[in-house]
């Protein structure tokens, strides 16, 4: 396992993160992963044996059930504390209390001090604002964000799912006032879903921010269960269609990277956690898993190195289509 340092940080974190949304199971997130104590456990043992230091849950992840189980792992494994990396996140509805969602002062301080009594830390490692919320102005979440590190409960923050003038906004009010500026970037990225090379990635680039995918498989449909003809049944995609991509121009990606595959000996899932480890500017794949086998099935991924060929195979086949004003920047630079 290789470490990168969390954007403009001194933090080293592994550049596999470990997610946790398969832990709990409750309500529509059944359909994602029902992981109960003992497989939490023997999950996380795999994960630390690995060498990952960097493990990734989220108030949201069955309302709490993710969170839970995750600290109570930590607790039975006997990890010490100070050699984990610890995120999670706030915005999600978390009740039908009228306050019990979004990014205002009231909720993120709420959501902190929740956070750390499920995960029976005392502090949280990296802070994300999981997604916009448009009734809230960004200046109160970036002093509440600030605040609450200031507290001493969070170290760093870090954003999911913002556009990239929201993100740049944020900074310029933090920077004004002297506040605590994110320090990273999760979001989508996977070989069917390359959005964030359009914005995203050239402003964590300008900015030193880390980039932290998820979803590198787009929801399991990159990991070899998928084939134009083959079997679809037992994947997550079945009950849970997310994220959406378009399927026809993924299955053309799918016989490219089983092919690549069949040259290392290794499987399509591997292949494509690899492109996205491969890409610059990112710092730590988030993966998830419902069993031992799967888990390290991805983690071989971690071993493989793409010839050069291989990746231009790879990239003529998911290339994104060019946009303006992108064609024209390239045009004019050229």
């Amino acid at each position: 396992m290789k470490y990168n340092l969390l954007g403009n940080t001194g933090l080293l974190v592994s550049e596999i993160c470990f997610g946790t949304m398969t832990f709990g199971g409750t309500g529509y997130w059944e359909a994602i992963g029902k992981i109960q104590q003992q497989e939490v456990n023997d999950l996380m043992k795999t994960v630390i044996d690995s060498g990952i230091n960097f493990i990734d849950t989220a108030n949201i992840y069955s309302f709490g059930e993710s969170e839970t189980l995750l600290g109570q792992s930590i607790k039975d494994i006997g990890i010490a504390r100070n050699e984990l990396v610890i995120a999670t996140k706030v915005r999600g509805k978390m009740s039908e209390k009228l306050n019990d969602t979004g990014l205002s002062r009231y909720h993120i301080f709420n959501s902190v001090d929740e956070s750390l009594k499920r995960l029976q830390l005392d502090h949280i490692d990296l802070l994300y604002v999981h997604g916009v919320d448009l009734r809230t102005p960004i200046e109160e979440t970036m002093r509440a964000l600030n605040d609450v590190v200031q507290t001493g409960k969070v170290r760093y923050i870090a954003v999911c799912n913002w556009p990239a003038w929201m993100v740049m906004k944020a900074a310029g009010i933090a920077e004004r006032n002297g506040w605590n500026k994110f320090v990273g970037l999760q979001y989508f990225y996977s070989l069917s879903g390359r959005d964030i090379e359009r914005e995203i990635l050239p402003l964590a680039a300008d900015q030193n921010l880390a980039v932290l995918p998820w979803s590198p498989l787009a929801g399991g449909f990159l990991s070899g269960k998928y084939t134009r003809d083959g079997d679809k049944s037992g994947s997550r995609r079945d009950a849970f269609d997310f994220p959406p991509i378009n399927k026809d121009r993924a299955y053309d990606i799918i016989d490219v990277i089983t092919a690549v595959g069949k040259e290392h000996n290794a499987s399509p899932a591997q292949i494509a956690l690899a492109w996205v480890r491969l890409q610059k500017g990112i710092t730590s794949t988030i993966i998830g898993a419902k069993n031992i086998d799967q888990l390290k099935d991805n983690l071989k991924s971690v071993e493989l190195e793409l010839t050069a060929e291989q990746l231009q195979k790879i990239e003529e086949v998911s290339a994104l289509p060019k946009e303006y004003p992108g064609w024209m920047v390239e045009r004019q630079n050229s």
